[in-house]
């Protein structure tokens, strides 16, 4: 992932300043609503690693409904199963996620995004 790319939901706020902070740089990043075009089992790999997290629960959105209706609060839960839970259920995944040259943040503050530029 050498690209700049924005895992972005246009109804979060936060998602929409961390864009707009993007595009003050003046750069161009693809963005992909991530509720349309979820990232698949292999890339949410990728992006949790290179997040540095040790556990793809915490790219999870944990008060959304379906995380506990689909029982994710339980730690017999492996990471395979949590990554398709995302992959099936987008809402799940936390935003925005900036993936540029290898590398992944959340902007979360969107000045996080920074960093990595």
């Amino acid at each position: 992932m050498s690209e700049l790319i924005i895992y972005h939901n246009n109804r979060c706020s936060k998602s929409r300043q961390t864009l707009q902070l993007l595009e003050q740089q003046g750069l161009s990043p693809s963005v992909i609503d991530y509720q349309i075009t979820p990232p698949n089992h292999s890339e949410l790999q990728t992006i949790i690693q290179q997040l540095g997290f040790s556990s793809a629960r915490q790219l999870m959105r944990k008060g959304e409904a379906v995380y506990k209706e689909l029982g994710l609060d339980e730690e017999s839960v492996s990471e395979a199963q949590l990554i398709d839970a995302m992959v099936a259920n987008p809402k799940l995944i936390e935003r925005p996620i900036v993936c540029y040259q290898g590398k992944s943040i959340l902007g979360r503050p969107p000045e996080n995004v920074l960093s990595l530029l």
